[in-house]
């Protein structure tokens, strides 16, 4: 299971979180753990929405997925998983930084706004 986070997401890092091993790149990517019976696989609601139709052969909930451990596990799938994941997170990443730009710019421009205004109330 790690192998196959890391080739779908290099660069991200690894972490223990809800003391299960987890996998962040700009946010929290996926988290799994191992049980008796399976694997608990947790990519969050987006990445169980996106992949509904080929996770419907498993047990699993809104944002988790058991994979039986009696069973090979599908890598291609999680592969996909992670790297929808990946995507998600560095666009997210990507509008959080245009948000942050534009208010930067949005507060110059009133303090340009602001100090001309007092130079002409100045005269």
């Amino acid at each position: 299971m790690r192998s196959t986070i890391l080739k779908a997401a290099p660069g991200a890092e690894e972490l223990i979180g809800y003391q299960m091993p987890a996998y962040r790149l700009q946010g929290v990517l996926v988290y799994f753990a191992g049980y008796k019976g399976h694997i608990g696989f947790y990519p969050t609601g987006s990445g169980i929405a996106a992949f509904k139709k080929e996770l419907s052969v498993y047990k699993g909930a809104k944002g988790s997925v058991q994979f039986p451990l009696d069973k090979p596990l599908p890598v291609s799938l999680i592969t996909k998983i992670v790297k929808l994941r990946v995507k998600e997170n560095l666009e997210k990443a990507k509008e959080k930084e245009l948000k942050k730009a534009s208010a930067k710019k949005s507060a110059t421009k009133k303090a340009v706004a602001k100090k001309t205004a007092a130079k002409k109330n100045a005269k």
